[in-house]
């Protein structure tokens, strides 16, 4: 029996439309930018059900996509980075690499028209995400620094017999998830609108800062003490994983919430602090690793909100560091879910300016590049993503998304993503990624399983 295939029907380059002064110019990396290079892109989309009347209509695809093309173009004014490519300048003597953008220098973001011969429920309703998804997106496998040869942004449209999935891979060196997604927004919100107006003026309700933040005593370019990429670039493999989707409703987070909070003697802990030191714990007993060896949960923090004075929401460029809690596999599964939920607590409260700061600091003194299986183990959990991202407000026209998925970029045994529930109000979907035996163990926790709710998107 031949599995259906994503077929690709048609590619294009989208540029921005208009003539903007502001796109001619060079757009330097930060730290933060350039610590991404040797991770893979970002991979994220929204999957839709084709409007009831329209399932069977020939002209649906033709007109969605024309509109999707045209507002993408009028999107990438505004987000004129993601048009570029990247470049690398080098000298020998002494030997160092300055990477930045020119936002000039590319045919544009590509976009990709594709089609599969399956339904909706064939993709959300296996137990397991079905690895078709990842052929939802561009760039499989591509590192950032591949951003060199290819597009920043790469979007691909497939067609289902009754969906549609608009998916995006974007260059993490050039923005982070809240980039990702004020873009995502912005896009969404000309695509409704652009009917309303003529030209390219289309008003958006949040115009991105294209001012990247560097320390008063570090005037960019920055210059990378290597002689050749291969110093600081590496291909990572995941290994053979399961990919499931948990659904926590608003009601069972709060429980863990309460329960947290009253067994480490405080108010102080958040819902997502619980919630990920619940998902923590339960990975690390699935695990069955060896009581005196170290576990560790790493979170993704955004640095906007952290520095003094604040870098805005609308700050485009990546913004993030890695926190850890550590302790052995012992401490934590002794002790209960207030001890772990406090660590995780503690460890993201201190990190504020001061510290934020300093690790931009020590980065310039010895700069690195992030790689998988480097700073990322086995005994690692990693928390990325959030809840707090507008996902469920962007609508093509076809209505709110059913789902939201994520392609192959950045799966590792451990990894976590946290995305807000259909139904919102407070609910937190979790993507988790494991080694087969281990998602099947966790499967067998009856402690984690009862926090798991079940969600029908197409019934909501």
């Amino acid at each position: 029996m031949n599995c259906p295939v994503v077929q690709s029907v048609s590619e294009c380059f989208i540029k921005p439309v208009g003539e903007a002064e502001e796109t001619k110019q060079i757009c330097n990396l930060t730290p933060w930018d350039i610590a991404m290079l040797s991770l893979h892109h970002i991979q994220k989309g929204l999957l839709f059900k084709k409007p009831a009347p329209l399932v069977n209509n020939q002209y649906f695809m033709q007109n969605l996509l024309e509109k999707l093309k045209h507002s993408l173009s009028l999107t990438l004014f505004h987000f004129y980075p993601l048009a570029g490519r990247l470049v690398t300048q080098e000298t020998e003597d002494p030997p160092s690499h300055v990477v930045f953008v020119d936002c000039n220098k590319s045919d544009g973001a590509r976009f990709i028209y594709a089609t599969l011969n399956m339904t909706i429920s064939d993709i959300l309703f296996p137990v397991d995400v079905p690895h078709i998804v990842h052929s939802f997106f561009d760039h499989h496998k591509a590192v950032n620094h591949d951003g060199h040869i290819l597009p920043l942004l790469s979007v691909k449209v497939t067609e289902l017999v009754d969906g549609v999935f608009i998916g995006c891979s974007m260059n993490h060196s050039i923005g982070d998830g809240t980039s990702y997604w004020n873009f995502f927004n912005t896009w969404s919100e000309i695509f409704e609108g652009q009917s309303h107006y003529h030209g390219y003026d289309v008003p958006i309700s949040h115009q991105p800062i294209h001012s990247r933040w560097f320390p008063k005593d570090c005037a960019p370019p920055i210059n990378l003490p290597f002689k050749h990429n291969k110093e600081f670039i590496s291909r990572f493999e995941a290994p053979l994983l399961r990919e499931r989707i948990f659904h926590f409703s608003a009601e069972s987070i709060a429980k863990l919430k309460a329960r947290a909070n009253a067994e480490s003697k405080t108010n102080k802990i958040s819902s997502f602090q619980s919630l990920s030191a619940h998902v923590w714990r339960s990975i690390t007993g699935a695990r069955r690793q060896p009581y005196d060896e170290i576990t560790v949960c790493k979170l993704a923090i955004n640095n906007r909100s952290r520095m003094e004075p604040a870098l805005a929401d609308e700050y485009f460029g990546s913004a993030v560091d890695l926190v850890s809690a550590e302790t052995t596999a012992e401490e934590l599964l002794v002790n209960d879910l207030g001890w772990a939920a406090l660590k995780v607590h503690e460890i993201v409260a201190k990190h504020n300016d001061k510290v934020v700061r300093e690790m931009v600091k020590e980065w310039l003194k010895d700069p690195v590049i992030y790689q998988h299986g480097v700073h990322v183990h086995s005994r690692c959990v990693v928390m990325s993503s959030s809840p707090r991202f507008n996902v469920y407000g962007n609508e093509f026209g076809m209505g709110k998304a059913v789902a939201v998925l994520s392609g192959y970029a950045n799966k590792f045994d451990g990894n976590v993503v946290a995305y807000p529930g259909r139904e919102e109000h407070g609910s937190i979907d979790f993507e988790v990624c494991l080694s087969p035996h281990v998602m099947n163990a966790l499967e067998s926790n009856h402690e984690f399983m009862e926090a798991v709710s079940v969600s029908n998107p197409l019934h909501q």
